[in-house]
């Protein structure tokens, strides 16, 4: 049985940052001689918060550590491969296993009293407020 190396549908060179398909060379390099893998993560950003999503499934949360130390926020963790059977045949694995670690340093205006994390269905959600003096306020003309 030949392996033939899985792309994501729509997988977009050109309308990605040329740092991104770097980071993303490199990642997959280092991923293939360690046991590591790079969980996908969003962050978008309201009025009031940053908000953190980061895709973990198949993990347990105790096995997931959120970190914040002078702006930086570092998330990591390690999920293992169960013992497989001796009696089976395995002709594909293409989850990742291993441990992990990405690391945002995070704007001036964080409240870092307020981070707050949850963990539902696969997805580590992380809040993290804005400090309320240095939010954007509208200024009256008069």
């Amino acid at each position: 049985m030949s392996m033939i190396r899985f792309r994501e549908p729509g997988f977009d060179l050109i309308g990605r940052r040329f740092s991104d398909v770097m980071d993303e060379f490199f990642n997959d390099a280092v991923a293939t001689r360690k046991s590591t893998f790079t969980p996908r993560i969003d962050i978008s950003e309201t009025e009031h918060q940053f908000l953190i999503d980061v895709e973990v499934p198949g993990m347990e949360k105790e096995d997931i550590h959120v970190d914040l130390e002078n702006r930086t926020l570092t998330i990591s963790g390690e999920r293992t491969r169960e013992e497989e059977e001796k009696t089976k045949q395995v002709h594909r694995i293409e989850r990742h296993y291993g441990s992990f670690s990405r690391s945002f340093t995070l704007p001036d205006n964080i409240d870092e009293k307020s981070v707050e994390a949850s963990y539902n269905n696969g997805i580590l959600h992380i809040v993290i407020g804005k400090k309320d003096e240095m939010l954007k306020k509208k200024i009256q003309i008069s």
